[in-house]
């Protein structure tokens, strides 16, 4: 009787506030959360967890010492995936990231390279970008793959101490030269040999990842593997 009166007040609030796909923006019918039926269906799912020689994996290799790299979706231009981290980015839903983090968090769970993780960390904003937007998107991300795979998320260990311009329209080596040197980590809360989840939203050139990785690399006794929601 319950349920059944939620679902009524549930379908009488969606005809004045209807909750739309995060990925198509097609208003979401009854037992559809989040993401529509075709767009479940038809996201570009990488399966990169399910491997270690992956593109993802080899955008990094001579860059940055890494156990494992894996990205869960695929990012092109004006496509489902696009939509979706704009929805997350610039339009104040943080939440999509999270529960996109969770569904990729179980899969991880089923790999065993991924089964030894002691900590996930998200790459952070500046304070001043943090302010403007509100929210770290790489950060609820991150709580999402906590959540769903039992590790901590520490958001209080790597610290980015410069504001860096966009990184749009720069070419591949002014990517790393704008993100040279922006990051600190508070070495003091980290244990020796742990191993970390540095997590991102979108994978471009991995100037930024590579810049976080090997900070925490450099400040402690360490392993870092790397999860990505999208690659573009």
């Amino acid at each position: 009787m319950k349920s059944e009166l939620k679902r009524l007040i549930d379908d009488f609030v969606a005809i004045f506030f209807p909750r739309e796909c995060g990925c198509c923006g097609c208003v979401l019918k009854y037992q559809e959360k989040y993401v529509c039926i075709d767009c479940n269906y038809h996201l570009p799912y990488t399966n990169f967890h399910e491997y270690s020689d992956n593109d993802t994996a080899r955008q990094l290799w001579g860059k940055v010492p890494i156990e494992e790299a894996c990205s869960f979706l695929l990012l092109q231009k004006e496509s489902r995936v696009e939509y979706l981290i704009y929805q997350i980015k610039y339009n104040r839903q943080p939440f999509l990231a999270e529960y996109f983090g969770y569904l990729y968090g179980l899969k991880l769970l089923q790999q065993e390279r991924y089964q030894n993780l002691d900590l996930i960390i998200p790459v952070p904003l500046h304070s001043s970008k943090l302010r403007k937007r509100g929210y770290n998107q790489s950060a609820y991300f991150g709580r999402g793959l906590s959540r769903a795979m039992n590790i901590p998320l520490r958001e209080d260990i790597l610290v980015r101490k410069k504001a860096t311009v966009s990184q749009t329209g720069k070419g591949r080596v002014e990517r790393y030269e704008n993100v040279d040197d922006i990051f600190d980590c508070n070495e003091v809360l980290l244990a020796a040999n742990v191993h970390i989840l540095l997590v991102d939203d979108v994978l471009t050139t991995g100037a930024t990842i590579v810049s976080a990785a090997l900070t925490l690399l450099n400040a402690v006794d360490c392993r870092v593997s790397i999860a990505t929601l999208a690659r573009a």
